[in-house]
């Protein structure tokens, strides 16, 4: 190139002194720019002195690949929140499931006065009796519930009828409770599903109308409390990979987000390092299909990985590459048959220890120089 303006001839004439400037007098520039890299883990370019030479120590190709981004957060691995359960059920409580029994749809989750108060599976509670007759949602969420156990003969519908009577004396006489066709309100209890009993709140012989018991649910998953200000990324479906302490790494997705609650003793102070800190938290539950890849870990410490940022198929070179020029922005310094020159480039995406870059000329293959 014969104009003496030209960028690339410029930095091909003059190469030691740019990294000079860049390393002596724009040292502050260095320093900051490549703060973000330094940040990350990924390190840069250092030295006060950048020694003078007609070729690079050694090389790495610009390679094109998918960056990604991704950021952990600590999580904890468990059974989830305890929810209390409370009986209507009059008289004494003669029995109660043990700590970390797991209760499935029709069994007992109390006896009061040696009579079971059953679980069954559905969002409406036990709001009244059910009998002949009787009409409305939770007719149909019983009957399901029925079905579900094996009794037939009857329409799953709104309907309570004579034909539901004769399935519901049938539960009633496995149960050995009385055959009224009649069921009692404080006879069920209804949850999402399958519960883990995690705290019996009350004795063998306390009263049975009371909160009796605390329960979770009978899967194991990932809990992450996080601030307000790092909650952006929690939505239900977002995939996580959780690593365990054993290092094995599973699979992970949102499952629900709780709205944020505030912290104990009331606004705390922020650390400016760590966005959300002394404010408002988010309990975000993460689903782990592969329960078996969970091995006998329950309540221990995880990390959980989310994608931040992600570019796709872009050109990519070591971090420590990039080169601070004396006029502004970033250059790479180009190696081939022809000689060495600086070729300006504009930085994208960090991560892993590589960086996205932009510029005229630039190919994958190429060879760009890195410290020795």
């Amino acid at each position: 190139m014969s104009d003496p303006m030209d960028p690339t001839t410029a930095a091909r004439r003059r190469p030691r002194r740019r990294l000079r400037v860049a390393a002596g007098a724009g040292l502050a520039l260095v320093t900051l720019t490549l703060a973000g890299a330094a940040t990350l883990g990924l390190g840069g370019r250092g030295g006060t002195q950048t020694p003078a030479r007609t070729a690079p120590a050694a090389t790495a190709p610009v390679t094109r690949q998918t960056l990604v981004r991704a950021v952990a957060l600590a999580g904890e691995l468990g059974y989830g929140a305890s929810t209390p359960l409370a009986s209507v059920a009059t008289g004494t409580v003669t029995w109660l499931p043990e700590v970390g029994a797991t209760v499935r749809r029709g069994e007992a989750l109390l006896r009061a006065d040696e009579q079971p108060v059953v679980l069954m599976y559905g969002a409406l509670p036990m709001y009244r009796p059910l009998t002949a007759d009787v009409r409305g949602s939770d007719v149909r969420q019983f009957e399901s519930n029925l079905a579900a156990l094996g009794y037939r003969g009857f329409t799953v519908d709104d309907t309570f009828s004579a034909s539901t009577t004769a399935a519901v004396k049938s539960w009633q006489k496995d149960l050995g409770i009385p055959e009224t066709g009649t069921v009692e309100r404080e006879r069920v209890i209804y949850a999402a599903g399958a519960v883990r009993i995690s705290q019996q709140l009350v004795p063998v012989g306390a009263s049975a109308t009371a909160t009796v018991l605390a329960y979770t649910g009978s899967t194991r998953v990932v809990t992450v409390s996080a601030g307000t200000g790092e909650a952006a990324w929690a939505k239900k479906g977002t995939k996580v990979t959780v690593t365990l302490p054993t290092r094995v790494s599973v699979s992970g997705k949102v499952k629900t987000v709780a709205p944020p609650a505030a912290p104990a003793g009331g606004q705390g102070p922020v650390d400016p390092e760590r966005p959300g800190t002394g404010a408002a938290t988010v309990q975000v539950t993460i689903a782990v299909a592969d329960q078996r890849a969970l091995g006998g870990l329950t309540d221990t410490p995880v990390d959980v990985r989310y994608v931040a940022q992600q570019r796709e198929k872009v050109l990519t070179v070591p971090v420590d590459a990039l080169l601070a020029l004396a006029e502004g922005g970033y250059g790479v310094e180009v190696t081939g048959p022809g000689g060495t020159r600086i070729l300006p480039v504009r930085a994208g995406l960090f991560a892993d220890g590589r960086v996205e870059v932009q510029g005229d000329g630039l190919a994958e293959g190429l060879l760009v120089g890195v410290p020795g």
